[in-house]
C-alpha cells in the first residue's frame, strides 16, 4: 500500500471495526479502514481467536475492502512480530496502538500506556522489528505525549525506526474520560510540518463539515473518524466522495 493514498479512513474500534462495519464504511466513502485492535498474545495462543480474525479478513468478495489496515497492541517486540507475520498476508499495513485509553491497556502495558519517555527505547525497538519483519508498511497511531510537544520527539523516533505514518488523536489519554476536552489538532499540524512520513489527523469530527476544518488547519494527508461513525456512516461519509483530499 502507497502511504500517500491514505485520505479518509474508519478507524480501528474494539468489538466494533470488524467486516461488516468496514465494507459499510468503505460503501459510503472511506478510502481506507483499520480492523479492531488486536491482541498478539491471543493471535498465537488461541486458534479460534486467529481463525476468526484471519476469515474477517478474507472473507470480503473481489477484495473489495482492500486496502485494509490490521492494528496489533502489546509491549513485547518479539510476541508482536510473530503475531503480525500470521496475518501479514491477509492486510495492506500493520499498526501499532498506542492510543488506546482503557483500563485494561493500562494494566497490560499496551497503548497509550507505553507514551511516557521511559518507555521510548522500548516503542523504538518494537517498531524497528516491526519494520524489519513484516511484507507489508508499519504505522503508530499516537496519543499526545506528556508534555504535549515531546509528541513531535516520539513520532521522529518511530519515523527513524520505519513507520511509514503516523496517526495523532490530539488529546492526552485518560481513561475515565477518552474524549475529554477539545483536540488539539496544532499538535498534528506540528508533526505534518516537521514529519518525512504521511501524518494523519485524528478528533474533532463530528459531521461531515468538520472534515473540511480539520483538514485546512493541520494540512495532514489524511483525516481518521472513529466512533461518530457508528451512529450514521452514510450521513458522516456520503458527502466525501465528492471531496477529494
Amino acid at each position: 500500500m502507497n502511504a500517500l493514498d491514505l485520505k479518509f479512513i474508519a478507524a480501528p474500534m474494539v468489538n466494533q471495526s470488524d467486516l461488516p462495519f468496514r465494507l459499510l464504511v468503505r460503501k459510503y466513502g472511506a478510502t481506507l479502514a483499520y480492523t479492531q485492535m488486536l491482541l498478539p498474545d491471543r493471535l498465537l495462543n488461541d486458534q479460534e481467536y486467529l481463525e476468526y480474525h484471519l476469515r474477517d479478513l478474507s472473507s470480503a468478495a473481489g477484495g473489495s475492502e482492500r486496502p485494509v489496515v490490521v492494528q496489533l497492541c502489546g509491549h513485547d517486540p518479539e510476541t508482536i512480530v510473530k503475531a503480525g507475520r500470521k496475518l501479514q498476508g491477509s492486510c495492506d499495513a500493520i499498526d501499532l496502538n498506542l492510543g488506546c485509553p482503557q483500563e485494561a491497556a493500562r494494566e497490560c502495558r499496551y497503548g497509550a500506556y507505553l507514551l511516557g519517555q521511559k518507555d521510548w527505547p522500548l516503542l523504538e525497538e518494537i517498531v524497528s522489528d516491526m519494520s524489519h519483519s513484516f511484507t507489508v508498511p508499519v504505522s503508530a497511531k499516537l496519543r499526545l505525549c506528556q508534555p504535549a510537544p515531546t509528541t513531535l520527539d516520539l513520532a521522529q523516533r518511530l519515523e527513524a525506526c520505519g513507520a511509514s505514518w503516523i496517526t495523532l488523536h490530539a488529546r492526552t489519554v485518560s481513561a475515565r474520560r477518552r474524549r475529554q476536552g477539545t483536540a488539539d489538532l496544532t499538535k498534528v499540524k506540528l508533526l505534518k510540518d516537521h514529519l518525512n512520513i504521511p501524518v494523519i489527523s485524528n478528533g474533532n469530527v463530528r459531521v461531515f463539515s468538520d472534515l473540511r476544518k480539520n483538514l485546512e488547519l493541520t494540512n495532514s494527508d489524511g483525516l481518521m473518524v472513529g466512533e461518530t461513525l457508528l451512529g450514521n456512516p452514510c450521513t458522516n461519509l456520503s458527502e466525501s466522495n465528492n471531496y477529494s483530499i
